[in-house]
């Protein structure tokens, strides 16, 4: 095929299609392996399968110490789910563009990556960060061979049970959870618990897409902070 007649949108298609058989033939394989394993060992099939998401963590670096806390207990120590994002910075091309689907894909590309859901890790001055609005708003962007990431919303400890959300996260989270596509929750106090938010976020990716809202543009600039009455 001449490079004049290429269509990179049919290479992406058969990429795609090449990907989901790829996926199905594995999990046959899987499910084939289990039941000639479940022959010698019955006690598999009794066993819950645990499933560890990777989990994007949205914060502001001012509450580093607390965050890098909680990916210790619960991932390292806990083993609820695989961390992803932790310590990055944003380049400064993605700073400073003027152009959101540029800087939304290279979000995705570079950080995001192949995470499934978002936590958003609250302490008293996240809602005021541009940087968290830029990844809230590209963890909901939905593509064509793309589906957006589960997004919840938990308070670090020292928040106690309430924090000012973020826009992006208020206008997707209804209180008591009734059509609305995001959760907001207090710190977790169990791998369970925590484990069971992370698996309803991922679900949501289907079962509740269509309560998604994501049409504000992407913050320019931090806003005034709630609780300092300050831009910082």
């Amino acid at each position: 095929m001449s490079n004049q007649n290429f269509n990179p949108l049919w290479l992406a298609i058969i990429q795609a299609q090449r990907k989901k058989e790829e996926d199905e033939r594995n999990a046959a394989g899987r499910a084939a392996l289990l039941g000639e394993l479940s022959q010698f060992y019955p006690s598999l099939l009794s066993q819950p399968i645990v499933v560890k998401r990777k989990v994007f963590i949205s914060y502001h670096h001012g509450d580093d110490t607390e965050v890098k806390a909680f990916v210790k207990k619960w991932a390292e120590t806990e083993k609820v789910f695989i961390p992803k994002g932790l310590g990055l910075t944003f380049t400064d091309d993605m700073i400073n563009s003027t152009n959101p689907e540029y800087v939304m894909s290279q979000i995705r590309e570079k950080y995001l990556d192949d995470s499934t859901v978002t936590i958003v890790l609250l302490g008293s001055c996240t809602h005021s960060r541009r940087y968290v609005d830029w990844e809230i708003k590209t963890s909901l962007r939905q593509g064509l061979y793309s589906s957006p990431n589960g997004l919840m919303g938990i308070v670090l400890p020292s928040g106690g049970n309430n924090a000012y959300l973020p826009s992006r996260l208020q206008e997707n989270w209804v209180n008591g959870h009734v059509n609305c596509y995001a959760r907001f929750w207090r710190a977790p106090t169990t791998a369970t618990e925590l484990r069971g938010w992370i698996e309803d976020a991922f679900e949501s990716r289907t079962s509740r897409i269509r309560f998604i809202r994501n049409s504000q543009d992407m913050m320019k600039y931090n806003s005034k902070c709630n609780v300092c009455s300050v831009t910082h």
